[in-house]
């Protein structure tokens, strides 16, 4: 993107005016509120059409899938600093998404990049082989593929793709997907089930979803479930003991007090 002055300065988003709230084309009290669930809003904020129900069921899953997975260090982050600061909500929630990376919950994205990589290579078994070897070489782990905790399969993973499925939105992303949770664990000598991090970025990119958008979708789930814990956290306190126990986690091994 070039740095200074920019010419076209636009947004097809929203407007408004002394009467009306436009947005994405739609007045949003007489034809938006109370008529469109969050699911169908978000994606016609971002998509700019309404989505399908296809569309719509594929997304609400993939949310429902991500928005909580326990005491993840996201959520610690964020239950912490409302302990440091309870009336905080805003920065807390911020500390949790801030701590969303390559490794946690931003993975899915990494995945899906991937992913799109395969298909524009082809989709079919050879791409995903020729993907594979690349990884192997570089001695770089499999996005989308393998979990520490459920080495035999992620539950949720197969749940997604079971749902797309029937759907009927399974098109080169899952197809891709499936190509390489089939030859990687050869490849690359050791168990690697597809994850709910693969899963999430092929079943709504088949569905139609921008891969430019693609974190959004973890985030705003995420979102939901830092809610939830923030609030219990505001109710039944744990951040310092998480602090506490972190603290007499780690040995220290710097130089002694002169």
């Amino acid at each position: 993107m070039r740095i200074g002055k920019q010419d076209q300065a636009f947004t097809a988003i929203a407007t408004s005016d002394e009467h009306t709230i436009t947005v994405r084309g739609h007045d949003l009290v007489g034809e938006l509120i109370g008529q469109i669930d969050f699911t169908d809003y978000f994606w016609l904020l971002v998509c700019g059409v309404r989505p399908t129900p296809a569309q719509m069921a594929a997304m609400n899953a993939c949310l429902v899938a991500i928005a909580e997975h326990g005491l993840v260090p996201s959520v610690q982050a964020a239950r912490m600093t409302l302990a440091a600061g309870p009336d905080a909500w805003q920065g807390a929630i911020a500390a949790g998404l801030l701590g969303m990376g390559t490794v946690v919950a931003g993975s899915s994205e990494v995945a899906g990049r991937f992913l799109a990589e395969v298909v524009a290579a082809g989709g079919d078994e050879a791409a995903a082989i020729a993907a594979l070897e690349r990884v192997k070489a570089k001695k770089q782990k499999v996005p989308g593929l393998g979990h520490p905790q459920h080495s035999s399969g992620d539950p949720r993973a197969d749940k997604l793709l079971e749902i797309a499925d029937n759907l009927g939105v399974s098109g080169a992303h899952i197809g891709a997907l499936r190509h390489l949770g089939k030859h990687a664990p050869g490849i690359m000598n050791r168990p690697l089930p597809i994850n709910v991090s693969g899963a999430i970025p092929a079943v709504i990119l088949d569905a139609g979803w921008p891969l430019a958008a693609l974190k959004a979708v973890p985030l705003l789930a995420r979102t939901a479930g830092l809610a939830a814990h923030l609030y219990e956290e505001s109710q039944r306190p744990i951040g310092f003991i998480l602090s506490h126990n972190a603290d007499l986690a780690i040995t220290y091994d710097g130089e002694p007090a002169k």
